[in-house]
């Protein structure tokens, strides 16, 4: 009989230590879609607050495609990022049971979707997608919502036309990220793309947040040289993730922190959110299932 306590309060004690179980760092993933510089600048105030907030080293990872954060969120090398909601339906259709999706960001008007915009040069003529017959389009990475998974449903849909090079564009360029997108149609290298903006706000800024707006405020381009020629229907912001597997402590801790930052530092919430924001708030996995069944069908 003391042989069975004194197992049962062994198990007890080991049960009690892994539950209260402590983290040596914390590591924060940074989507592709702009140089990692800017991304890494961007997100320092975010990774100095988290330090500060859960007292252990915390380190930014910026890889140079969304892929890279995918795979380490996947092999549990990132204990969080801010996905797509493509990328965020990638991880859970590999291993639902790897991260959690817990806030979204908001827009000034209080919503959570964004768009997929398609623009060109204003010089070159080209309006809308019957303008882009026959040239070269761009989009920036297979794994980004509004970069490719998107419009390669929506445009077919609206051309009548497959996403193959030479069915309906003469080309179709995969550029690496939205600000490769939007650098290559202002400087002329593609004829159009694709990249994203939550469409609020005037076109002149690069809408209140999104890619043109982080190309507009790192002074790349000129929106008075270039011309909206299409827009999706609304697409849902993805999600602020955490790996599943963190302490639920850490958890609350970095769910209050992202959550609080708008009020906190509106700075630091702008250069984080990529331009304008109301701030984050609480989302689930139940907002993403639609956009999991549109990868899902994709991959078949």
């Amino acid at each position: 009989m003391k042989t069975l306590i004194a197992a049962l309060v062994a198990t007890t004690a080991l049960a009690g230590a892994a539950s209260a179980q402590e983290i040596t760092e914390f590591r924060i993933g940074l989507l592709g879609g702009e140089n990692a510089q800017d991304r890494l600048n961007n997100n320092e105030c975010l990774r100095a607050y988290t330090e500060e907030t859960l007292g252990v080293p915390t380190r930014l990872f910026a890889p140079a495609d969304y892929n890279g954060v995918i795979q380490g969120l996947l092999g549990g090398s990132l204990d969080m990022a801010w996905l797509g909601a493509s990328g965020y339906a990638a991880i859970y259709l590999e291993d639902p049971e790897a991260v959690e999706p817990v806030l979204v960001k908001t827009n000034l008007d209080g919503s959570f979707s964004y768009f997929s915009i398609g623009f060109a040069r204003k010089d070159s003529g080209i309006t809308s997608l019957e303008g882009v017959q026959g040239k070269v389009f761009g989009f920036g990475d297979p794994n980004s919502t509004s970069g490719y998974l998107i419009p390669s449903i929506e445009i077919p849909q609206a051309t009548g036309a497959s996403m193959d090079s030479g069915d309906y564009f003469g080309e179709v360029k995969f550029t690496g990220g939205h600000e490769q997108t939007i650098v290559a149609v202002y400087n002329g290298d593609i004829d159009a793309g694709v990249t994203w903006a939550d469409g609020l706000g005037n076109w002149e800024d690069g809408y209140n947040s999104g890619a043109l707006r982080r190309a507009v405020d790192a002074g790349l381009v000129d929106m008075n040289e270039l011309v909206e020629i299409w827009k999706s229907k609304p697409i849902p912001e993805g999600p602020v993730v955490l790996r599943k597997a963190l302490p639920e402590d850490v958890k609350e801790k970095m769910v209050a922190l992202v959550e609080g930052l708008h009020e906190r530092d509106l700075d630091c919430a702008y250069g984080v959110a990529a331009g304008e924001t109301a701030g984050f708030q609480p989302i689930g996995h139940d907002a993403y299932e639609t956009i999991i069944a549109v990868r899902k069908a994709q991959s078949n």
